[in-house]
């Protein structure tokens, strides 16, 4: 199974290693690939990936799906981003 999803805010190779990280724990998902230039989360894993649950952890995060997220989801992503560029 695969699902594809847009993401706002992300801007470096430390907001991705952050999505990576987070979203690789998830009940289901084997991989998750992101393209930073497109703003792409791609992930692949069994039929028991939620795609409701995958766009809430990238909201929490500061990743939100265009149109669903606020100021705070702007902070989060940096954040995010920060945390990932130091692991």
């Amino acid at each position: 199974m695969k699902i594809e999803l847009q993401a706002e805010n992300i801007k470096c190779g430390g907001c991705a290693r952050s999505i990576r990280q987070s979203l690789e724990k998830l009940t289901g998902v084997s991989s998750v690939d992101v393209v930073i230039e497109e703003g792409q989360v791609l992930l692949e894993g069994d039929d028991t990936m939620d795609r409701e649950e995958i766009s809430q952890k990238l909201l929490q995060m500061g990743y939100p799906e265009p149109g669903k997220g606020n100021v705070l989801t702007t902070v989060n992503s940096y954040v995010s981003c920060m945390i990932g560029k130091v692991s």
